[in-house]
């Protein structure tokens, strides 16, 4: 269900072609130009829903389970790894789903936000909406994607979110 949901997009700085990713299988992104040398990269997605549990002695523990079901509240996790990029890096782009508000690392920043469908790109803490009674800074709530530019090689990124 959800996971049907998340799709990744990479595209590699500068030549190589844009690939998508629908939580397992990556196909070609299909308005992408043909490359003269298309890179291997591949890509896999996954959701988890994050809970707490009693741990012995009193502690808390953190557990992650394959998002199946989900309620409202439920926090989850995305995770994201690639490998056979180019050494120039690429640029990984996921797309928000409507249901879900975006979760920020604290300190982290490592990640560009859109909050118009991916037309402008930029830190939260940079953009701004226009509503009908005016200027407002744009909240996590409001981001549609979510995007990174990483190494070349191999990696994992991840991020959070909460169920609306």
């Amino acid at each position: 269900m959800l996971r049907k949901c998340l799709t990744v997009i990479a595209c590699a700085a500068p030549l190589l072609p844009v690939a998508a990713l629908a939580a397992a299988a990556p196909q070609p992104h299909p308005t992408a130009p043909a490359a003269r040398h298309p890179a291997q990269v591949r890509l896999a997605g996954d959701v988890f829903v994050e809970r707490l549990e009693h741990a012995p002695g009193g502690r808390t523990a953190r557990v992650l389970e394959h998002a199946e079901d989900l309620h409202s509240g439920d926090r989850l996790v995305f995770v994201v790894s690639w490998s056979g990029a180019a050494p120039t890096g690429l640029t990984l782009t996921n797309p928000v789903p409507r249901s879900i508000t975006y979760l920020p690392a604290p300190g982290d920043g490592s990640e560009d936000v859109s909050i118009d469908g991916g037309r402008t790109w930029g830190p939260l803490s940079t953009l701004i909406i226009h509503e009908d009674a005016g200027w407002r800074r744009a909240l996590p709530a409001d981001v549609t994607h979510v995007r990174w530019h990483v190494p070349g090689g191999a990696g994992q990124i991840t991020y959070r979110g909460i169920v609306r």
